[in-house]
């Protein structure tokens, strides 16, 4: 029965024809599956986000290996190309393993804390942070280690993974977390994103297109940058403390700025906007 039909039967029966469903979620929609994740996981005890934090640290690097092989495939011209389609597959990897990944937390936790705010949610917010950044960076570090220290990868590809490694971490201290607000903000839109779907094709593809502009727009991410980092302090072509101070505290900096300013406090304004107008209406 066409949707004209049903309506001149509801019509005929003095009523009114059903609205048609949207085939896609609300803001709403999206922001309550959000919210029921990101729950979940500030319940989780500490020992299991760590462990689920190393393994996301470690996988992460991949995105390190994929960019460097793929980079050395390529005359130079089409290296930055190159590099960016490989970037995402750790982050893929990591998405679809629900590994905890500190990016996706400066807007998944966050969520419920913007809805209610109380000192218990920031502590457990805090606690989170603290647990999986920690976690990511032995993760990221021992993955920088094996690839550097041991002969698993050989010699061929070790100048490449040497200029993408540095490539990915200069900048100084307030060019990295300008360029790492970008990446943070570009990481908690895919969280966003994909809270909208289910469909595992439809996310690794909403992975791609957020994670492939970081790289090829030479923004930074705290934890795949910090596996370069580390490549480099073991390679001894950057210091650790240079490395930690240069790069790593200013893309964790501007990795939160960027997810909670532009992704989760933008988010959470509207739905809290269109949720108080439906209450006064109502």
């Amino acid at each position: 029965m066409s949707r004209l039909q049903t309506e001149r039967k509801a019509d005929a029966a003095g009523g009114e024809a059903s609205e048609p469903q949207s085939t896609r979620l609300t803001a709403g929609q999206i922001y309550d599956n959000v919210r029921v994740a990101a729950q979940q996981e500030l319940r989780r005890p500490a020992a299991a986000l760590f462990w689920s934090a190393i393994a996301a640290g470690l996988t992460i690097g991949f995105s390190f290996l994929a960019g460097a092989y793929l980079m050395a495939l390529v005359p130079a011209a089409f290296s930055g190309a190159a590099t960016a389609l490989g970037y995402p597959l750790g982050f893929v990897f990591v998405v679809l393993a629900r590994g905890q990944l500190f990016t996706e937390n400066t807007l998944e936790p966050i969520i419920p804390m913007l809805q209610a705010p109380a000192l218990k949610t920031l502590r457990q917010l805090l606690s989170l942070w603290v647990v999986v950044l920690a976690g990511n960076l032995v993760g990221a570090c021992a993955f920088a280690a094996i690839v550097a220290l041991t002969p698993m990868l050989g010699e061929q590809l070790r100048p490449t993974l040497i200029a993408v490694a540095k490539t990915g971490t200069d900048g100084g201290f307030w060019l990295v977390a300008l360029r790492a607000i970008y990446a943070g903000w570009l990481v908690a839109l895919m969280a966003w994103l994909i809270a909208s779907t289910r469909a595992t094709g439809a996310q690794v593809l909403l992975i791609w297109i957020t994670t492939a502009p970081i790289s090829a727009l030479g923004f930074r991410h705290s934890v795949a940058g910090s596996v370069e980092a580390f490549y480099r302090a073991f390679e001894h072509t950057a210091g650790w403390r240079e490395m930690a101070g240069s790069f790593i505290l200013p893309a964790v900096a501007g990795n939160i700025v960027g997810g909670f300013f532009f992704v989760a406090l933008l988010n959470h304004g509207q739905v809290a906007a269109d949720r108080a107008g439906g209450e006064e209406a109502a």
